[in-house]
């Protein structure tokens, strides 16, 4: 159990790290829109490699940030029934979920991109824009990559539900383990 967990708290430290990352992306995306708004009104001038940036740096933010919205609870749940369930509901939906939705989509988003990805690097795609990025293939590869983050993300999710339900299901536990209880075992593993 403690290797699960030790797993665990890697998976979502790496996913901490991305969305932390991520979030100065979106700091320079906004920066570098406001330079192309400002060349265009007040210089009658624009830059397509500016432009091009501002799409990378997207796309970028939106697909690694799957992975911390999942960490994070940040994603669209419907709450209605999930809110109301026990720790042990919780749990349940989580681990099955992972199993029967979110690994599917994974493996589904990985092997569906591979072709298209090695396609774009094989011929090293650049942008069709005169003037733009050259690096077509990098921002393609960020779709194999998204599935890998949240197929991590999702693993540590499971794993945190497994070893809930394990512990609700041994014999040996006192009484149902709460949130503050599985927290109480992390640490004590420590």
């Amino acid at each position: 159990m403690p290797f699960l967990m030790r797993g665990a708290r890697a998976l979502e430290s790496l996913s901490s790290r991305t969305g932390h990352l991520l979030a100065w992306f979106t700091w320079a995306m906004v920066l570098l829109q406001s330079c192309v708004v400002a060349l265009r009104h007040l210089f009658d001038s624009g830059s397509i490699a500016l432009q091009e940036s501002v799409i990378y740096l997207h796309g970028a933010a939106f697909m690694l940030g799957l992975a911390y919205a999942l960490q994070t609870d940040a994603h669209v749940r419907v709450d209605v029934f999930y809110r109301r369930m026990s720790p042990m509901g919780r749990a349940w939906v989580n681990a099955v979920g992972f199993l029967l939705f979110l690994l599917p989509l994974c493996t589904f988003m990985l092997l569906g991109s591979w072709h298209f990805v090695m396609n774009s690097w094989s011929v090293l795609e650049e942008s069709a824009n005169a003037g733009g990025l050259p690096g077509v293939f990098l921002l393609k590869s960020l779709i194999p990559l998204a599935a890998l983050t949240l197929g991590l993300a999702g693993t540590s999710q499971f794993i945190r539900a497994l070893l809930h339900l394990m512990e609700v299901a041994s014999p040996a536990s006192e009484a149902v383990a709460s949130p503050q209880r599985l927290k109480q075992v992390e640490e004590a593993e420590v």
